[in-house]
């Protein structure tokens, strides 16, 4: 990220506190890490490439450095903390998913590739409704905050880019058992061009037990109606 007015608004919009414990995922060289320093006396960089560590290390030598992949530190390190990162594409989908079980996380704020945040955001009825989608909105509210066009970066990447915000939630219908929860929507999108009724026959569900159609597909299913299966299914 090279854009001076982008980053300045990514700060703005975090406003971040002196006393707040920030944890920046893939840091690079640190096109966000300067202001972050100069805004909070505990900053935490995760980045797993160990030259850029290097020269993190250097510039940032008050802050924690942690060189490995984020997708390997443990979910309680990021409790307390606000998260912040420039995820790139290949990650971002799996970290994402492995975040949700982070429960006491302050907030996120991520630089996403714009498809990877339409999908966050998709109500049900639409081509971007899916697993992802239905995961996060269960755990998190998400806004998107800002658009950020491709020559913002340096290399110019082929995609345009979308900074959110997210933040836990208490779910508004909770599921029983939560791996339940999430084995219903996994086989319910591994077929989605199938009716319920069929992409999820191993379950032997009761339709009439339910006010869920079973003609629908999953990809017009809400997520009420995925906790409410879910919650059949835990109770037998």
């Amino acid at each position: 990220l090279v854009d001076t007015n982008v980053i300045d608004r990514i700060h703005t919009i975090m406003a971040i506190q002196p006393n707040e414990r920030v944890v920046e995922i893939g840091p690079g060289r640190g096109a966000l890490t300067t202001g972050l320093a100069d805004r909070t006396n505990h900053l935490t960089m995760i980045e797993l490439d160990r030259d850029l560590a290097e020269e993190l290390r250097t510039a940032f030598p008050a802050a924690n450095l942690s060189v490995q992949d984020v997708l390997d530190v443990p979910l309680h390190c990021f409790n307390g903390a606000r998260l912040v990162g420039n995820l790139p594409y290949n990650i971002s989908t799996p970290l994402l998913g492995r975040l949700t079980d982070a429960h006491e996380v302050i907030d996120m704020h991520f630089m996403l590739q714009r498809e990877v945040a339409e999908r966050l955001v998709a109500k049900p009825g639409t081509r971007d409704w899916g697993r992802l989608s239905v995961g996060a909105q269960y755990r998190w509210h998400i806004e998107i905050l800002l658009d950020v066009g491709p020559m913002s970066f340096k290399p110019v990447p082929q995609v345009d880019s979308t900074f959110v915000r997210i933040e836990p939630i208490q779910p508004e219908a909770e599921a029983v058992d939560y791996a339940v929860f999430t084995d219903v929507v996994r086989t319910a999108f591994a077929q989605r061009r199938k009716t319920l009724q069929n992409s999820m026959k191993t379950f032997g569900i009761q339709w009439e037990h339910t006010h869920v159609d079973p003609r629908q597909r999953a990809d017009s299913t809400t997520l009420a109606e995925f906790v409410a299966l879910a919650n059949l299914l835990a109770s037998r």
